[in-house]
């Protein structure tokens, strides 16, 4: 999703997918997903290497959501935020900056108040975005910010140009 759809590596890319559970029909029934794999990969590779960016997509929240069952959706939120628990010091002790962001809700919304059913389809809702680095502590996020925002303030922070055709803006303030 992060790569503009590009199936092919760029140079000095690592690619690695970690495919969802196939054993199940629906994710409600293996709410935790493939995120403890993914985890322990992405722990064993930091170990073993460093890189200067990591994109990293834990579907949970929404492939669960899409079931429509509560109970289902809080455990795959809770596995989740379990999994980034693990993953946020060691980026941090290597310098690095964590960002934790979605392209749209999902889990937020259960329950539709108009059907009085479940709540399957993906929301509108505003998203958080959460940037965690040694070097901002005081910092803040502006408020107004926008999917396309997220890129230039991952370029902002890697010190990076933010080249013009880019529409958006970073999102510290200043």
């Amino acid at each position: 999703f992060f790569n503009g759809g590009r199936e092919t590596p760029f140079p000095l890319e690592d690619r690695v997918l970690i495919n969802s559970p196939k054993e199940v029909a629906t994710y409600d029934l293996k709410p935790q997903m493939s995120a403890e794999e993914v985890t322990a990969e992405l722990s064993t590779r930091m170990a073993d290497t460093s890189y200067s960016f990591i994109a990293l997509n834990f579907a949970n929240a929404d492939m669960v959501g899409h079931s429509g069952k509560f109970d289902a959706a809080v455990k795959a939120c809770e596995t989740v935020d379990a999994c980034l628990g693990q993953l946020v010091q060691p980026f941090l002790d290597q310098g690095g900056s964590v960002v934790v962001c979605a392209d749209h809700g999902n889990a937020d919304i259960m329950y539709d108040e108009v059907t009085k059913g479940p709540h399957t389809a993906h929301t509108l809702n505003p998203v958080p975005c959460i940037v965690i680095n040694d070097r901002l502590i005081g910092r803040t996020l502006r408020r107004d910010g926008a999917l396309k925002d997220i890129a230039p303030t991952i370029l902002s922070l890697m010190d990076l140009p933010i080249p013009k055709e880019m529409e958006g803006v970073c999102l510290l303030e200043k």
